[in-house]
């Protein structure tokens, strides 16, 4: 799976920014400062709820004095709270939870809608936007089988395999595509071949993998469309050995309902805009 970490604006930072490489920006085009205060952030899970200095240098590698200043000034604005034995995610973060929800979250008619579906077809449902050259998953049910594929909402993949990717380039232009065959692995994408693909979607109203990205996992998608354009991909995926040739028609025709019926429909603010 592709953890995203997005940047966004911290307040404040002097004593970091004030570092000759504080402000230098990273290989990514973030200001580099910003990033580690990220990348601290991004170690707090479900898993781990909780992290203390020692476990911030040990991951990061960052000397002992940058992570306390880092962590002060995520003291500061919310983001982290600190505790007698280190440091948990701070109040600040429920206002930009509440926002993220408020433009991201599905109606719950559809989360029941592909609840709905993967129990009915014992596999995982997902809904997909495109992220530039990669596609974002947005939304999921899983599978009740003990043998399924798990995706969770938020992560990413690249464009160059994948049912999905091939829905959701469906409107993109030629330099789009080169974009994603360029950052391919050697030898897995031809330019030809992603745009014979793409077409052959189209035309199908549906598109099929069979471990592109991943040996034996297969998927079958759909487009969701809004005023004429693809805004969205909802697929169905799981092992390959499930995915026969007879069962597919089935699993497209479930999905091409789906997706009639979150067509022209609010899936939340940010997606209408995600894939412009």
């Amino acid at each position: 799976m592709v953890n995203r970490r997005s940047p966004a604006k911290t307040v404040g930072e002097p004593t970091v920014a004030a570092e000759s490489e504080g402000l230098a920006a990273d290989g990514g085009g973030g200001v580099r400062s910003v990033q580690r205060a990220l990348d601290i952030l991004n170690l707090l899970s479900e898993e781990r709820p909780q992290i203390t200095i020692r476990d911030i240098v040990d991951s990061t590698g960052l000397a002992k004095t940058t992570v306390i200043r880092l962590t002060q000034t995520l003291v500061q604005a919310g983001l982290l709270w600190a505790t007698e034995s280190g440091y948990m995610a701070g109040p600040g973060l429920w206002r930009w939870a509440h926002l993220a929800r408020n433009a991201w979250e599905l109606p719950p008619e559809f989360r029941s809608m592909l609840t709905d579906m993967a129990r009915e077809h014992q596999e995982t449902v997902n809904l997909y936007i495109r992220r530039d050259i990669r596609r974002l998953c947005i939304a999921q049910a899983e599978s009740p089988r003990a043998l399924r594929h798990v995706v969770n909402v938020g992560d990413e993949f690249p464009m160059w395999a994948g049912a999905s990717a091939k829905v959701l380039l469906a409107d993109v232009d030629e330099g789009l595509l080169a974009r994603v065959v360029a950052g391919a692995p050697p030898g897995r994408c031809e330019l030809v071949d992603l745009r014979e693909a793409v077409v052959a979607a189209k035309q199908a109203g549906y598109a099929v993998s069979h471990g592109e990205r991943e040996l034996g996992v297969s998927a079958v998608a759909v487009p969701v469309h809004d005023d004429g354009r693809v805004i969205a991909a909802v697929s169905m995926s799981g092992a390959t050995a499930r995915f026969t040739e007879d069962r597919i028609p089935n699993f497209a025709s479930t999905l091409r309902s789906a997706a009639v019926a979150m067509s022209g429909r609010a899936l939340g603010t940010a997606v209408k805009g995600a894939s412009a």
